[in-house]
């Protein structure tokens, strides 16, 4: 196996650990093992745990800025919004990538695990704020209503039949931003 399909091999692996297991209880001899190669080969690649664990919740935010700036990139304002709204419904779909975000907020008490994911979650901001040029109090609704889309993701509610599971996971139409005004939220 070449050195880009190890690293490859050992990404797909990590992801799938850290995303179950966080930061801490994640095991590099146990992503090693399944990529049956050595730790010490794990380090070399990547340098440290933390390293991995980095570009891992990286490469998960990455997923979904750009993933919206695709969908959203012909339109502005509200359309923009939609469409943006839209991919990151489908989005939801790797479940993976969604707990990798997820350990990486839970991680922040690292102080360089917080900077990153601040970076990320700028990005993501600034994704959405540029992409439709629509007010912060719409940005910042639009991106809660995606956290929650999120959590849920994460709890896999789509298993449930429940009514609050339901209401979780609940396409959100674009006509729920109407109400949002500046004169509206100050």
């Amino acid at each position: 196996m070449s050195g880009a399909d190890r690293r490859a091999q050992v990404l797909v692996i990590a992801a799938r650990e850290f995303a179950e297991h966080g930061l801490h209880g994640a095991s590099t001899e146990a992503i090693a093992r399944d990529a049956g190669i050595t730790q010490a080969y794990v380090f070399r690649i990547f340098g440290t745990k933390k390293a991995l664990f980095l570009e891992l919740v990286r490469a998960a935010f990455d997923r979904v800025s750009n993933g919206m700036h695709e969908a959203g990139a012909d339109l502005n304002g509200r359309a923009a919004l939609s469409a943006m709204g839209a991919q990151y419904f489908d989005l939801l779909a790797d479940r993976t990538g969604l707990l990798l975000q997820l350990q990486g907020f839970a991680a922040c008490g690292d102080p360089e695990v917080r900077d990153e994911v601040r970076d990320c979650f700028a990005r993501l901001w600034g994704t959405t704020d540029g992409g439709t040029g629509l007010d912060a109090v719409t940005v910042k609704t639009f991106l809660a209503y995606g956290m929650l889309l999120n959590v849920g993701a994460a709890m896999d509610v789509e298993q449930l039949d429940e009514p609050w599971a339901q209401g979780v996971r609940t396409r959100i139409e674009l006509g729920l931003f109407d109400h949002i005004t500046r004169d509206t939220n100050r």
